[in-house]
């Protein structure tokens, strides 16, 4: 968000009235809705150890790709798991789970590149549209192109010459993205029954509303807020569409965390917090990639990270949770 353009942003968005913070600072467990497979447990951890916020063990590749699926047009970007490392190198061997990233508005997709990158360092295909860039927006359309980037990722797997094909994990995808392309992820979700998961940043009420999208999604959401963020704010945005989502879900909200710490840099009008950006971003990519690996990956040593007392006693990430 930069310029006054965060005030524009803001009258761009459907009003919605503040709430109140919750009070609980830890969630209550609750049972797996019913049709929803519970996700995975694991006795003994296999992977709680590592430290997610740091890259993972792939070399990451990237490349620009033009998409055309279920009747959208537009470009994108790609970050994968590579033999090495740079652009349009070879996928690395296996099959991958896929992320679909929404851009905030007026903002590039190049302000999200380090998230990119380091999800597809722990396995993940993420892919991000460049696509309602400009200043009014549809957010309904940019739910379609997210469910589009998915689509097509899909068909790569089995293209012929593509890149990608034997290499999409196509049974577990993911949707994602930051302020507006947070909330079009929401409405994406209940728009998609092949979605297993979502994961977003300072989700902004869109029109139409996320927050009444969030109330038809089933599948595990998780809400990543920033306490000082005064462009898209808990009580306007998260919280509200947290409320409505039926569990699972989670609000994991970063102490001093503030809407432009998200991307990879600000610019003229952005907030701040009281925590850097380079603080919040290595949170943010903790907190995100356990989630991605236990509900993609099926990898059931993240647990504790995401549900368990690790999650719901960090110091730097309030918990507000129904499992």
């Amino acid at each position: 968000m930069c310029l006054t353009v965060a005030a524009l942003f803001l009258l761009l968005l459907t009003a919605v009235p503040a709430h109140a913070a919750p009070t609980a600072s830890a969630g209550t467990p609750g049972g797996t809705p019913a049709g929803l497979p519970a996700g995975p447990r694991a006795e003994a951890p296999t992977g709680a150890a590592a430290d997610l916020s740091a890259p993972g063990p792939h070399a990451v590749g990237y490349s620009d790709v033009n998409v055309s699926a279920s009747g959208r047009s537009f470009s994108a970007r790609v970050y994968y798991p590579a033999v090495s490392a740079g652009g349009n190198t070879a996928v690395a061997a296996g099959r991958f789970p896929v992320v679909s990233f929404g851009h905030g508005f007026f903002q590039g997709i190049g302000k999200y590149a380090s998230l990119g990158r380091h999800w597809a360092s722990w396995g993940m295909i993420t892919i991000m549209p460049a696509s309602q860039g400009g200043l009014f927006p549809s957010h309904s359309a940019f739910a379609d192109d997210l469910n589009a980037a998915l689509t097509w990722m899909v068909q790569q797997d089995t293209a012929a010459g593509s890149r990608f094909g034997t290499h999409v994990r196509t049974d577990r995808l993911a949707l994602s993205g930051h302020s507006m392309g947070g909330g079009a992820s929401v409405l994406a979700a209940a728009r998609n029954p092949g979605v297993r998961t979502v994961t977003n940043l300072a989700a902004a009420e869109t029109n139409p509303s996320a927050r009444a999208a969030a109330a038809t999604t089933r599948v595990p959401m998780q809400l990543v807020a920033g306490s000082r963020d005064t462009v898209a704010g808990p009580s306007g945005h998260q919280i509200p569409i947290y409320e409505a989502k039926p569990a699972p879900k989670q609000l994991r909200t970063i102490v001093g965390g503030f809407h432009c710490g998200f991307t990879d840099s600000g610019g003229l009008g952005c907030d701040s917090g009281s925590i850097g950006r380079a603080v919040q971003q290595s949170i943010t990519k903790r907190v995100t990639t356990s989630w991605l690996l236990y509900h993609l990956a099926d990898d059931g040593g993240q647990y504790d990270a995401v549900w368990g007392a690790a999650a719901r006693t960090d110091p730097a990430v309030q918990f507000l949770g129904v499992e």
